[in-house]
């Protein structure tokens, strides 16, 4: 394919194109978009080259359309239908390939007529009849039957299909200017078989017997154009449907134009023509209301007193408790220095050691203490401390998903929504190297561990097949799973919480059936006190910490099918041909 030479754009439209564009984003700051979306498409038309005119034509392109989306969503919804046809309009020749607007429109226009409808033929023939010359031909020929009647064809410009029931024998044929009916007649006698044409150009060519007389005599053609959504798959069950009832052995189906042509005798012909005359290729369509309801409450009471229950006994040397009772720390070394017990040298650690013990928070001394004793020995007795509980949560959370789905006879619908929660599984990073190496070698060859992880679907996920009676009952097989992050997890890695719903249930049109429900229910309580005082009615609250958490969880699908498109109901006419 010839491509056209690149021309660069002269130094008038340079000039043009940046004055377009210095205009385009002035009327953009003043958000008048509608204006600046023309020049910025002439600055890009003048300079295709140039990156900045092109992006700034598509990003108004884009805020464009979706402000005429918003307005005709708000005129939707307002009712007014004419207004929000004009706004999805004006969307869809901003941005043809916009699916969302495109969407928005055939819901602003409201239902439609049907265009797939029942076969019906578009080409017919009772008699076929092949085109030959008018010439005389000579044949000599000698070899098997086959060959004779390809070579009889071929000196007429046809060709010829042979039966399976043909018999191969060695013949010779002599005939001079012969015309193609005395031709053939006498080679059909001379290879025992007789031939009926498939086309204007081919032969099919069979034994001569009175089963094959009565299944291949008065061919004719029949096409049927056949509208459906998906020709691959669709003509072809048209095709097996004719080859099963009717026997054909010559169907053929083009996808492209969607048609069907079937070659037989006359009767059965009509027979098929009068079949798909009632056969619809288009599928039944449904309409799947979904409808997940959830309800989670949760309380949590706290009520109650701790006594102190534990006690600790320490061996307490005298000079921690002087620094606990207050006394100066350096006074306290010049003492112990005058009686001897410590030198001088060894002052600022003794000071260091008694200022750590009263900074600790797990230190003894930061817990109340009372001592006796007094001799050799200074014993300590710490208790934990006195505190009161007194606290209450409740929540309660409901939720509704409601989903819409439309879906085909027989074909698999499946609906996600939710999020891709990426799960760390393995952390790589080089061995013979770390940040401490790397520091100490100032070479900067440490290279930070690249995590691979593994994506899970979080959220809703749903997949019904749909199969529609003739007296409208809905045969559905369902699908559920529901996936959300625990609250706890192993070695780092999330606990994924999941519910899965599988079955098949059956239901008249319209006809809405709870097909899932879960109740769960958690009631905990505990107590925390001293024993026997706090099974004590009515005094164990002063003595004791009563904790009680409950949870109630309940979960409920509800499915209602409407079916919108039921061509098998429809009144369909029927095809009549002439005779």
């Amino acid at each position: 394919m010839a491509v056209a030479p690149f021309v660069p754009p002269s130094a008038r439209d340079l000039k043009a194109a940046r004055h377009a564009f210095a205009h385009g984003l002035k009327l953009q700051k003043e958000n008048r978009l509608d204006e600046a979306f023309p020049e910025f498409e002439e600055a890009a038309r003048l300079a295709p080259e140039v990156a900045e005119y092109l992006a700034a034509r598509e990003m108004t392109r884009e805020r464009l359309a979706s402000q005429h989306i918003e307005a005709g969503n708000g005129d939707l919804l307002g009712g007014k239908q004419t207004e929000a046809l004009a706004e999805f309009r004006e969307a869809l020749s901003l941005d043809p390939q916009n699916e969302f607007a495109q969407q928005r429109l055939q819901d602003a226009a409201g239902p439609q007529p049907r265009a797939i409808g029942p076969a019906r033929v578009v080409a017919a023939s009772d008699s076929l009849a092949v085109k030959t010359s008018d010439a005389a031909h000579d044949i000599h020929y000698s070899g098997d039957s086959r060959g004779l009647l390809t070579t009889v064809a071929s000196s007429f410009g046809l060709s010829v299909v042979f039966d399976d029931s043909f018999v191969t024998r060695h013949v010779r044929f002599e005939m001079e200017q012969g015309d193609f009916a005395a031709v053939l007649r006498a080679a059909t006698a001379v290879t025992k078989s007789f031939c009926v044409p498939l086309e204007d150009t081919v032969l099919f060519a069979a034994a001569d017997t009175p089963e094959n007389h009565k299944a291949f005599d008065r061919m004719g053609l029949r096409t049927f154009y056949v509208p459906t959504s998906d020709p691959t798959k669709e003509l072809q069950d048209v095709v097996n449907s004719l080859r099963n009832v009717f026997e054909f052995r010559f169907v053929s189906m083009n996808t492209t134009a969607s048609t069907v042509t079937v070659r037989g005798p006359i009767n059965m012909l009509r027979a098929a023509t009068e079949f798909m005359a009632g056969l619809d290729a288009a599928p039944t369509e449904l309409l799947l209301d979904v409808s997940v309801m959830e309800v989670d409450h949760t309380f949590a009471r706290n009520i109650g007193l701790h006594i102190p229950n534990q006690f600790n006994l320490y061996n307490i040397p005298a000079s921690a408790l002087a620094a606990l009772g207050g006394q100066n720390v350096q006074q306290l070394i010049n003492e112990l220095i005058s009686g001897g017990s410590i030198n001088q040298a060894g002052n600022q650690s003794i000071a260091a050691l008694l200022a750590q013990l009263q900074g600790q928070q797990n230190s003894i001394f930061s817990q109340p203490l009372a001592t006796f004793g007094g001799g050799i020995t200074l014993m300590g007795l710490s208790l934990d401390q006195l505190a009161a509980a007194l606290s209450l949560n409740e929540s309660s959370v409901q939720s509704l998903e409601h989903v819409t789905l439309r879906a085909s006879q027989n074909k698999e619908s499946t609906f996600k929504v939710g999020a891709r929660y990426p799960v760390l599984n393995a952390s790589f990073s080089p061995i013979s190297n770390s940040a401490a190496i790397a520091g100490v070698l100032q070479n900067q060859s440490y290279l930070a561990p690249f995590p691979s992880v593994n994506y899970e679907d979080i959220g809703l996920s749903m997949k019904i097949k749909p199969v529609i009676h003739h007296n409208s009952d809905v045969a559905l097989e369902i699908s559920f799973q529901f996936r959300a992050l625990g609250a706890t997890n192993v070695n780092g890695v999330p606990i994924i919480n999941n519910r899965e719903f599988t079955g098949g249930i059956l239901l008249k049109d319209g006809e809405p059936a709870f097909i899932a429900g879960m109740i769960t229910g958690v009631d905990q309580r505990s107590l925390d006190g001293l024993p026997l005082f706090a099974q004590v009615a009515g005094f164990g609250i002063l003595t004791s910490q009563h904790s009680r958490q409950s949870e109630e969880d309940e979960l409920l699908i509800l499915i209602t099918p409407h079916v919108v498109s039921d061509p098998q109901r429809a009144d369909v006419p029927p095809i009549w041909l002439s005779k």
